[in-house]
């Protein structure tokens, strides 16, 4: 399936700086971010635990859709999602090279 470009502009990719990190309270692989856009702070519900401990995620700069419909996973809303990249078995956030600001727009 291919979009075009005006079906691709509407997706709000941001920058955004984790700031805490809890445990799913009702699923193993789960966990539950809250973090930085810039103009807001969102909570991401996010099945990421056997990959990063909490400790590897707190502070770390991500990339996320921020503007997807809020939807509940397991009880718990999710009000946007993050951008990883799959290979086999392991599963990589996608960051940024270099430093920049919360709220940051990817284009």
């Amino acid at each position: 399936m291919t979009i075009s470009i005006q079906g691709f502009s509407e997706i709000d990719l941001r920058v955004a700086e984790i700031k805490a990190v809890e445990e799913h309270p009702d699923a193993d692989k789960l966990l539950v971010l809250k973090i930085d856009t810039g103009d807001d702070e969102k909570q991401l519900v996010a099945g990421i635990k056997n990959h990063y401990s909490a400790e590897e995620l707190v502070g770390k700069k991500i990339i996320v859709v921020n503007n997807l419909a809020p939807a509940v996973l397991r009880g718990v809303e999710s009000q946007g999602m993050l951008l990883a990249a799959r290979d086999g078995d392991k599963v990589v956030l996608l960051t940024t090279e270099k430093d920049v600001e919360p709220g940051s727009r990817v284009q």
